[in-house]
């Protein structure tokens, strides 16, 4: 059987993770995980941690570590014969060691991305709550303002998106952030890349997997059925 691989995206709201993200699952043939699906899916199917979850975001607050462990590693626990990109989690040290005492990671991706450029991406940021799709309107926007492609539905922003939360919101990233990139770094897994465009850091992240992922991985790795 070919080894498997597992690997973590990092970054701050608008680096970029979740267009990486997609760009790895479909070179590298790996299942991409994210936890803002999972939480909208056990939401959505109305399940124990579902409901405690929407308990949290409906008051606009995040959700526990021992809430997001509980959504999350029972999936993972289900997944020992696949290779995944886990995007969104770890967002704390309690979940980096509760993921670790899970799998074996084989690889951290970490995007370090200017303040302005952040800013400037949030501000143009539009969301689909349902789904959790994403549009820019400087790069990526909807083909009718306003409206998601898919649903029609309208698209909100959030207001931790809008300038003056944003410096808190980013502040907060770091601060959780750090020991768990402390953490990766002294496993020796972490890689960090840095830019202000994703089209220009993408080819350094696409050369690192190449040598990293064993090619007969890209084979044998299938889609995990959601439920």
């Amino acid at each position: 059987m070919a080894k498997l691989f597992r690997a973590v995206i990092m970054g701050p709201p608008g680096s970029g993770k979740g267009t990486i993200s997609e760009r790895i699952a479909q070179r590298f043939a790996l299942t991409r995980l994210s936890s803002g699906d999972f939480v909208r899916e056990n939401i959505a199917a109305n399940t124990d941690a579902g409901v405690l979850a929407k308990t949290y975001i409906e008051r606009g607050l995040l959700v526990p570590d021992h809430v997001m462990t509980r959504l999350l590693l029972p999936r993972l626990e289900e997944m020992t014969r696949h290779s995944w990109l886990m995007d969104g989690f770890p967002r704390t040290l309690a979940q980096a060691k509760a993921l670790n005492s899970t799998c074996d990671l084989d690889l951290v991706i970490s995007l370090n991305i200017p303040y302005e450029t952040l800013k400037e991406r949030l501000s143009d940021r539009w969301i689909h709550p349902a789904s959790g799709r994403v549009y820019n309107m400087g790069f990526n926007p909807p083909h009718v303002q306003g409206r998601d492609d898919i649903s029609g539905e309208p698209l909100i922003q959030h207001d931790d998106d809008k300038p003056e939360a944003l410096v808190a919101r980013l502040r907060h990233y770091k601060d959780m952030a750090k020991p768990i990139i402390d953490l990766y770094k002294s496993k020796g897994i972490l890689h960090t890349f840095s830019g202000t465009e994703t089209d220009r850091i993408w080819p350094y992240i696409n050369s690192l997997l190449s040598t990293k992922i064993p090619s007969t991985s890209q084979t044998d790795t299938q889609r995990i059925p959601m439920p």
